[in-house]
């Protein structure tokens, strides 16, 4: 059997209530709304969440905090992680994005300073700790900080 020779079985889907189609077919005039009331209504109906004019749980719950529209997040690459390049290299986000080691930009890449680096790199990125740029400058290379 091939994938464009599956078929439903026979019964398996029913074919969905013609409403408002005439009083023979049961569902016709007030197409299954009943006679009066807010749900009969074209646009009625209550919001979601509300709870028939008891406080709903959305406003009963304390709220605390805020989310800063403006907050910068950083695709974050540990020192360490450099080793795998050849000495003399100059590093970018786009060849880091390249090589699969940062997936997503973000806002930028910053450079944390774990783990030890044996290889002189110059390494451009947009932030960098005051450790990883120590580690990359004792290894004899050099952290250019990205501006922008």
């Amino acid at each position: 059997m091939k994938l464009h020779e599956l078929r439903k079985p026979a019964g398996s889907t029913k074919a969905p209530k013609r409403k408002g189609r005439g009083t023979a077919t049961g569902q016709g005039k007030t197409a299954g709304r009943g006679m009066n009331g807010q749900n009969s209504r074209s646009g009625g109906g209550t919001r979601p969440g509300f709870e028939g004019g008891q406080m709903p749980l959305y406003r009963r719950i304390p709220k605390r905090g805020f989310t800063n529209i403006w907050k910068k997040e950083y695709a974050i690459l540990n020192v360490g992680e450099l080793n795998r390049f050849e000495a003399g290299t100059e590093i970018t986000p786009e060849l880091l994005l390249r090589h699969r080691i940062v997936r997503k930009p973000l806002n930028g890449v910053k450079i944390l300073g774990e783990g030890t680096l044996e290889k002189n790199l110059t390494v451009k990125a947009h932030k960098f700790s005051k450790a990883a740029a120590a580690t990359i400058e004792a290894a004899g290379g050099k952290a250019e900080v990205i501006v922008g």
